[in-house]
């Protein structure tokens, strides 16, 4: 069977042990989770959790009926096949090596980044957009030396009008 990456948003009661029992539904089935946010939501008490997984459509829908039955889970939407906008964050340490600077300089004006820090040897850049533009970023910053990257993963709302899904940068 043919996999692919699923984006989940689960709304689930901002309780302790929630995130344990999903991701323990995850692990005990030998589901991998490829990405995982939480935060609040503007609803008190009640937290989103945005989740990529790669996986068949059997899978999937294992997957989304196991989490309907755990007691704290509020909703469960399946944004892969929706019109959604997704975004992620990464900080990224380059080196900043004299004769390298002005390209990097380049590179992160052209991505619409921000060097965040700058220290006698390195840039930290932050990039902010879809998984796309990180890959492509990633391929160029590589040959200056990249030191550490630190990435939040995907986080994810569904469009509630007609406008195309949205993953630019």
């Amino acid at each position: 069977m043919k996999t692919q990456d699923y984006i989940l948003s689960i709304l689930v009661d901002d309780e302790p042990g929630v995130l344990s029992r999903i991701a323990g539904l995850f692990s005990g089935r030998g589901f991998n989770i490829n990405s995982l946010s939480v935060a609040s939501t503007a609803e008190p008490d009640v937290s989103r959790i945005t989740m990529v997984t790669c996986c068949d459509d059997q899978i999937i829908e294992q997957i989304k009926k196991q989490l309907h039955k755990l007691i704290n889970v509020i909703t469960v939407t399946d944004l892969t096949e929706k019109k959604y906008v997704q975004r992620q964050l990464a900080l990224i340490k380059v080196n900043a090596r004299s004769e390298k600077k002005a390209e990097i300089l380049r590179i992160v004006d052209i991505f619409r980044c921000r060097i965040v820090d700058v220290g006698q040897s390195h840039y930290i850049i932050e990039v902010s957009g879809d998984a796309d533009k990180h890959n492509a970023i990633v391929d160029l910053l590589q040959p200056m030396g990249i030191i550490e990257i630190a990435s939040t993963g995907a986080i994810a709302l569904a469009r509630d009008n007609g406008k195309a899904k949205s993953n630019k940068k």
